[in-house]
Formats: C-alpha cells, sequence, structure tokens
C-alpha cells in the first residue's frame, strides 16, 4: 500500500529546446540552396569573350559545352573527343531533360569549330542555344 505525501510528484521531466536546432537547420537549408543554383559554370580556366549587356540565365538546367584554345572540347567539364560529341550531348541532354546547349568558348577558340560542334549538338537533340559571356561593367 503506498502513502502519498502530496498532491504534486517531484519527478523533472528533460525537454529538449528544438528551435535553435530548427533555426540552425534553416539556414544551413538556404545556403545549400544559394549555392546549388550556380552550378552553371563548368569550372574550366577558359576565357569567355567580354559584353555589356546584361542578360541572365532564366533555366537552371542547360548542358555546357566548353571548347577550349587548344581544340580540347569539354561537355559539362568532361573531356571528350571530337567523334563521341553527339553521343555525349545527347547523353547530356537526356540526363538534364533539357533542350538548351550553352557554348563556352575561349576567346581564341576558332568560330569553325563551334559552328561544327553546334552542328552536332542539333543533330543530338539541342534545340535551343546560348553563348556564354562575361557581362562587364560600363
Amino acid at each position: 500500500m503506498g502513502i502519498k505525501l502530496s498532491e504534486h510528484d517531484d519527478d523533472t521531466t528533460a525537454i529538449i529546446n528544438m528551435t535553435p536546432l530548427i533555426d540552425i537547420m534553416l539556414v544551413l537549408l538556404i545556403i545549400f540552396m544559394m549555392t546549388s543554383s550556380i552550378t552553371l559554370e563548368s569550372g574550366l580556366d577558359i576565357d569567355i569573350p567580354k559584353t555589356t549587356s546584361n542578360t541572365s540565365a532564366k533555366e537552371n538546367k542547360a548542358v555546357i559545352l566548353s571548347l577550349a584554345k587548344n581544340g580540347e572540347i569539354f561537355v559539362q567539364g568532361k573531356k571528350i573527343n571530337f567523334e563521341s560529341i553527339k553521343a555525349e550531348i545527347s547523353k547530356s541532354l537526356e540526363a538534364e531533360n533539357s533542350e538548351l546547349v550553352i557554348f563556352e568558348g575561349d576567346y581564341q577558340a576558332t568560330l569553325g569549330k563551334t559552328i561544327e560542334i553546334m552542328d552536332l549538338a542539333k543533330e543530338a537533340g539541342a534545340k535551343r542555344f546560348a553563348i556564354a559571356a562575361e557581362n562587364i561593367e560600363k
């Protein structure tokens, strides 16, 4: 038989305050969202042409074709040979679920090579094209 001395039990319950943890997680989420939207750059050392017009990419999903001044070709930052351009572009367009190809050519790259690559990209399924340029202030 148990005897109750008082109406209130003196048991203490430990409660974890979740508010600071949620705040930190939301800040991290915002940081990751902001940095993941800057995935348009290929990371290659290419001297792209300069422009004074201010245009911005409206789509995040695109296949980036890079042409270095020595003639090397990169699709999404991966070096490929000229014979496998069409297959690699087709595979990348399907993976990105996009029809947009962005050309990122070195300032000293030849226009003829770019036109050849553009024709192969059209055959691979690209329907829209853009040329990457660095914006300079007037």
